[in-house]
């Protein structure tokens, strides 16, 4: 891309491009796996996955395995965009605050980032993921976006679209402040111990390479982390429990661990993979280097890469 075309950081528009790419990412990856959504949020009924899949095929046909598709699309797109575009804000702000020299503080200065973002990020994916659920697990309440909005408003009003933001917050804050963290500290371990080459000499394919291998193993250990929350987030939702403590009482403790884990890895790891991927990939395509690493507009004149 020609320098004058280039999206220069920390600007308005290199913000806004953050912020397009991860809808773009977040919606597209996580309508992909709409499928494998129908059966996390109703693990009682669906215990296996290839099982899971036969017993809706046959009791539902094959748009069962579509249900709250738009939900998916919409919801995860507006928390993507926000999460990612807000991540890049914030981490630029906290960077300058608390990490002057540009290498101390760096793990405070990615859980913070990805904590403020995801704040955001989840309160306007809240609405979202309460008719989603309850479109997935109630074949009578809605047919998708359009009428389960009106419907949940007029049956529970606006609590009905934010009574799951606290174990919602429960479950996305650790996994993003996880997930993200050991993204880049991942991003850095294999551009130091393994590469053992600097970001920009690289090439495009190592870059994105990097990229993926540090998507899957911070989605992976971010699932884990977030999976007692998921499963409490899931009970609220479709009615099955009143409360957060009662939704404990009823699922149990161990099952709080290991309910849906399964399902959730094989979601969460190529998802949050090919999100990054396909952010990254963007980021790549108008001028832009891939993630990982504390950069500060005061050393982008000297190029100078703080990690890797």
């Amino acid at each position: 891309m020609k320098n004058g075309e280039r999206v220069e950081e920390f600007t308005a528009g290199y913000y806004g491009l953050c912020a397009a790419a991860g809808m773009l990412s977040a919606g597209a990856t996580h309508l992909a796996i709409t499928p494998l959504d129908v059966l996390k949020v109703n693990p009682v009924k669906y215990k296996g996955i290839m099982s899971g899949f036969s017993t809706l095929c046959r009791e539902e046909g094959a748009c069962g395995l579509w249900k709250g598709w738009s939900s998916k699309l919409l919801g995860y797109g507006v928390q993507g965009g926000c999460k990612f575009g807000l991540y890049e804000y914030f981490k630029n702000i906290y960077g300058d605050l608390l990490a002057a020299d540009r290498r101390s503080n760096k793990g405070l200065v990615f859980f913070l980032s990805s904590a403020s973002a995801q704040i955001f990020a989840d309160v306007a994916l809240c609405p979202f993921e309460a008719v989603k659920v309850r479109v997935q697990t109630d074949s009578s309440f809605a047919k998708g976006l359009s009428s389960g909005f009106p419907k949940l408003y007029a049956n529970e009003g606006f609590y009905g679209f934010y009574k799951g933001l606290l174990p919602l917050w429960g479950r996305n804050l650790p996994f993003s402040m996880i997930m993200f963290t050991t993204f880049e500290h991942s991003v850095e371990v294999m551009h130091r111990k393994i590469i053992k080459r600097k970001r920009e000499d690289c090439s495009r394919a190592q870059q994105l390479t990097v990229t993926c291998l540090a998507g899957y193993a911070a989605g992976a250990v971010g699932t884990v982390i977030s999976n007692p929350a998921d499963n409490i987030v899931s009970s609220l939702y479709n009615k099955k429990a009143a409360t957060i403590m009662q939704a404990v009482k009823n699922i149990g403790v161990r099952n709080l661990f290991t309910r849906s884990l399964p399902v959730r890895i094989a979601i969460v790891g190529p998802v949050v993979t090919l999100q990054w991927f396909l952010y990254d990939s963007i980021k790549l395509f108008n001028g832009l280097p891939t993630s990982g690493g504390l950069r500060r507009h005061s050393i982008l004149k000297d190029a100078e890469l703080v990690t890797p």
